[in-house]
């Protein structure tokens, strides 16, 4: 089984992308989607019971890239990632998840438009849905891997 945790506040426009692809993805067999959510934390213990074979974690990164750019996200850039927690760290609860999973995947979605508002930007709404079709397709790896200090042009 496969977990897809959707990261974001739908309030803040293209910050709600993680959760609005967790939206697209419920109910696809042999995948768990859940909404988190602005508080990643709360979903570790629920993450580790459901013992996953993959967790993939999908937000609002700033990558400096054009709106709507996808991203596979090493670890150690994992600030980049827009979630907010409760006072927590974002490190502690990836630390969490990765304790407990053998395969964690972050990915990335540049967000265009971060202003007060529901609703994801077209370039944004665009990339949510090719991210639900590259994991129906079981083609996250071919998602390029974010790189610093790299300027891409494809969104």
């Amino acid at each position: 089984m496969r977990v897809l945790v959707g990261i974001g506040n739908r309030l803040s426009t293209d910050d709600g992308v993680g959760s609005i692809v967790a939206q697209r993805m419920a109910g696809v067999p042999g995948w768990t989607a859940i909404d988190c959510g602005t508080a990643l934390e709360n979903v570790v213990g629920r993450i580790g019971r459901d013992e996953p074979d993959a967790v993939i974690l999908v937000d609002a990164a700033r990558m400096g890239l054009p709106a709507g750019s996808i991203r596979r996200l090493p670890m150690p850039s994992a600030d980049r990632m827009l979630v907010s927690t409760h006072g927590l760290p974002l490190s502690f609860a990836l630390e969490r998840v990765t304790i407990r999973v053998p395969c964690v995947t972050l990915v990335g979605i540049e967000p265009g438009d971060l202003s007060l508002g529901e609703g994801l930007s077209p370039a944004v709404s665009r990339a949510a849905d090719r991210l639900v079709s590259i994991l129906l397709g079981e083609e996250l790896d071919a998602v390029e891997e974010w790189r610093a200090g790299r300027r891409d042009e494809e969104p």
